[in-house]
């Protein structure tokens, strides 16, 4: 029998007016120790991003996940952030903030696959 592992996992939300407090999924990053993972997902849909807030600008959003993405993968690539271990740079990337690119507060579950766990959250909050 394959056994569970605790998995901690954050949405991603594009917020383009901070004082608005409006936003829209467009990711989700997943962590779990035991199966040295950490990893982001995520889906930029421009005609919803212009419908919230017309006058972004959707390169410097693309370039802000691309970023996340690096630091999740580690190395670096990831600067001086994705040089930290796993657990580090997962805490670093959900440390609230107040700029266009925000998570939300980590929640955990238990997974087999930490990938396939992704996909599915993915799936079921961003897309």
């Amino acid at each position: 029998m394959q056994e569970n592992h605790l998995y901690e996992y954050a949405v991603i939300r594009v917020v383009p007016r901070v004082e608005r407090e409006e936003f829209l999924n467009v990711g989700v990053m997943l962590y779990c120790k035991k199966q040295k993972f950490l990893q982001a997902s995520y889906h930029l849909c421009e005609t919803r991003l212009r419908a919230l807030y017309p006058d972004i600008n959707i390169p410097e959003v693309q370039a802000y996940l691309c970023a996340i993405e690096k630091i999740c993968a580690g190395g670096p690539q990831g600067g001086p952030i994705g040089m930290l271990d796993l657990a580090s740079r997962f805490r670093w990337l959900t440390a609230t903030r107040s700029t266009i690119i925000q998570t939300s507060k980590t929640h955990g579950g238990l997974c087999i696959d930490a990938a396939a766990t992704l996909q599915r959250l993915h799936q079921q909050l961003v897309l």
